[in-house]
């Protein structure tokens, strides 16, 4: 085995178990940053949820108070308000969702499908529990799911929602008497959830992966070619020129022309070594033959 092969093999083991090492981090890094992403994205749709909510109650409802009494008007409504701001914002991207999710909601669509109300009961067993976070897949693929409680914290909430005699005739008109009644104080009402796929993240972390993998190959692959070269013209070929030329020396051929290179390098200088060895050894022939 030469001296090129040994050393290829060496690099490429090298290489090997550090590009292996490199994968594996960095898929953890981008597998990482990628669902990073996804919950920020989460929480950026349920913070906006809020934000709907909460304007809806300061600046909406107060100017409504007075036709609620003759036309119920559900823009007055928080939870209304936030639920068609995501069906507007789905019309362009409609991978994304939010549902304001209840066990006895007052309108029949809030109804909690079975794998959300598992989500609202694990907020009624664990009272302290202020956020779930969960992927699920689904026909259309893998989504992650964040959810926060919903609890009354706001005695106007009441006004609607403690009994059905308190409820205003105009609200009864429109979604009945059956459902959406009891609240009182602190009471678990809905589980808020927004749901985010997860596929363009990981499409995207997926992309990086590939291409930082690839380029590190590539340079290894340029990197094995430009040492290869350098080592064959530096010490390969010098190395092979010297070995014939001292196998001709060595049977008698003293008339071999010298191979010198130029350089200050040990290969360089093994060269000048051999040729003044060489010129010592005839220069020793011609006085043994004298």
């Amino acid at each position: 085995m030469n001296l090129l092969v040994k050393f290829n093999l060496l690099l490429v083991l090298i290489f090997a178990l550090g590009f292996a090492g490199t994968a594996y981090f960095c898929d953890k890094v981008l597998e990482k940053n990628a669902k990073a992403e996804i919950v920020e994205n989460a929480r950026i749709m349920m913070e906006a949820a809020l934000a709907v909510r909460a304007y809806t109650v300061s600046e909406i409802k107060p100017l409504l108070e007075t036709q609620i009494k003759y036309v119920f008007r559900p823009q007055s409504v928080s939870a209304y308000a936030a639920i068609n701001y995501f069906k507007k914002l789905q019309k362009t991207f409609p991978e994304y969702s939010y549902r304001e999710a209840a066990l006895n909601p007052t309108n029949p669509s809030d109804r909690a499908t079975d794998w959300e109300a598992d989500i609202f009961r694990d907020f009624q067993n664990s009272p302290d529990k202020k956020e779930i976070v969960i992927e699920r897949n689904t026909a259309e693929g893998k989504y992650l799911v964040m959810a926060r409680p919903m609890r009354v914290k706001d005695e106007g909430c009441l006004k609607c929602h403690s009994t059905v005699d308190a409820a205003p005739q105009t609200m009864l008109a429109i979604y009945g008497d059956a459902n959406g009644f009891g609240w009182k104080m602190g009471d678990l009402v809905a589980a808020q959830i927004v749901s985010v796929p997860t596929q363009l993240p990981r499409q995207r972390a997926h992309t990086v992966y590939v291409a930082f993998m690839s380029s590190l190959a590539a340079i290894f692959v340029v990197g094995l070619i430009a040492i290869n070269a350098l080592l064959y013209f530096s010490v390969v070929r010098p190395v092979n020129r010297l070995s014939e030329l001292a196998s001709k020396v060595s049977l008698g051929q003293l008339e071999a022309s010298d191979f010198e290179m130029r350089g200050k390098d040990e290969i360089a200088e093994l060269s000048r070594s051999f040729a003044r060895m060489k010129k010592s050894l005839v220069e020793a022939m011609k006085l043994l033959g004298s």
